[in-house]
């Protein structure tokens, strides 16, 4: 008796105990998305109001357009830029990399003014998924920010090299002012390329928190045994890939517009240049598609890898419906029944051994019924693979490599007009 008091008020404590553990998890989890929010709204993403859009556009129309286009017109009048600095490629680069700082500002601050960062990323109370994954969100936000670190800071590197080398062959008034030079271009040149890569990082996020939910569901198709709730549970991540296509279609078909036409416009640049191009004056151009096709392969490999994790499943409840199928307590419970032992007592030990009833009808029924259902459930997901789609193309490895082979093409074209190979006959 006196053991019931401490029992009760163990539970008590446990109970207790567990709010305060949610509590510091789900404060853990809105302190990584306030300061994710706070890192966006200091690049122009938070566009919540008019004053607010207003600033962010002039902001990036000063940064990103007017100081690059004034240094270029104004330094392309010394007597050695025209060999270490090349007006046509930088305004090309200026152009293309405004064009896709512009692309992302527009598509990204419009979905997060209409849903916010919560139900942007799909990190809300839904069936308790902050509660269950509140450590794998923060794990993966912190994998997401480290990966946009460790491809920022090469292209970073190599932009400041650029411009340092350039620097000390075109001289200027005096130093003050080169290095004033310096670190403008520098700057702008970061701004506009950090919008568009926090932007693919922000669609790379995305895609890999809804990993997370597709590596729980396959947890789920072992622990679950009713069908009806795996249909449920798959038609609400189906729902939440067509959300995200939805929303990021016009992005990615933008992004990869302008990256496809950028670096056309610098190969043919490059192609018709008639002087010999080092890395001083057409250095820009390879920090630059370095930076484009960065963000570009962010985009395409979160897209790949969460549509092939969500084709996936069906192999997996393909596996589950064989076991399930081919299992033993299905079989020993259709084939061998518990009979008493009095039904075979009266006969002979032979007779007992070789006796097998047959199953019962509604034995026989419910097994069928439970292989139906399975059957049925893993021709639904056959047929409703899901994933990420554009305009009903699925993002996957097949597309990845449809568009990899049609842009080899094009470029083997443009290189096959522009370049001419030039040789002298011998005698």
């Amino acid at each position: 008796m006196s053991n019931h008091p401490s029992t009760q008020t163990q539970q008590q404590e446990s109970k207790q105990e567990t709010p305060l553990l949610v509590t510091y998890q789900e404060t853990h989890l809105d302190r990584s998305l306030q300061s994710l929010k706070l890192y966006l709204s200091s690049l122009g993403f938070d566009q919540s109001s008019v004053l607010r859009c207003g600033i962010c556009w002039v902001v990036f129309f000063v940064i990103g357009v007017v100081i690059p286009v004034v240094i270029l017109l104004l330094t392309a009048n010394c007597l050695s830029c025209n060999q270490y600095q090349i007006k046509g490629f930088e305004l090309v680069i200026v152009a293309s990399h405004a064009c896709l700082a512009a692309v992302a500002l527009l598509c990204l601050s419009h979905n997060l003014r209409k849903y916010g960062i919560r139900k942007f990323l799909f990190v809300d109370q839904y069936n308790g998924h902050v509660e269950r994954f509140s450590k794998e969100y923060i794990q993966m936000i912190s994998e997401s920010i480290r990966l946009f670190v460790l491809w920022v800071l090469p292209c970073l590197f190599l932009k400041i090299t650029r411009e340092f080398i350039r620097v000390t062959y075109m001289h200027q008034e005096s130093w003050w002012k080169s290095f004033g030079i310096l670190v403008a271009l520098t700057f702008s040149w970061a701004y506009v390329n950090f919008i568009y890569l926090s932007s693919c990082l922000v669609f790379h996020l995305v895609c890999y928190l809804q990993i997370i939910h597709f590596d729980d569901y396959g947890r789920l198709l072992d622990t679950e045994p009713d069908v009806l709730v795996l249909i449920e549970e798959h038609a609400r991540l189906r729902h939440d890939l067509s959300k995200i296509s939805h929303r990021f279609r016009i992005y990615l078909l933008l992004v990869f517009s302008v990256v496809t036409s950028s670096q056309f416009a610098m190969l043919f640049q490059i192609t018709e240049f008639g002087n010999k191009v080092t890395f001083i004056n057409g250095g820009d151009f390879a920090v630059s598609s370095i930076a484009q096709v960065v963000g570009l392969i962010l985009c395409l490999n979160a897209a790949a890898k969460i549509s092939h994790r969500a084709q996936g499943v069906a192999a997996l409840a393909t596996r589950w419906h064989a076991l399930a199928s081919c299992g033993l307590d299905d079989t020993s419970n259709m084939r061998l029944p518990n009979v008493p032992i009095s039904d075979v007592s009266s006969e002979s030990d032979l007779e007992a051994m070789n006796y097998s009833s047959l199953p019962t009808s509604t034995q026989l029924a419910s097994y069928l019924s439970s292989y139906h259902r399975r059957q049925a459930f893993v021709m639904y997901l056959q047929n409703n693979p899901g994933g990420i789609t554009l305009y009903g193309w699925t993002v996957d490895r097949s597309l990845i490599n449809t568009i990899f082979f049609i842009e080899l093409s094009l470029v083997l074209f443009v290189l096959g007009r522009t370049t001419v190979f030039t040789y002298e006959r011998l005698p």
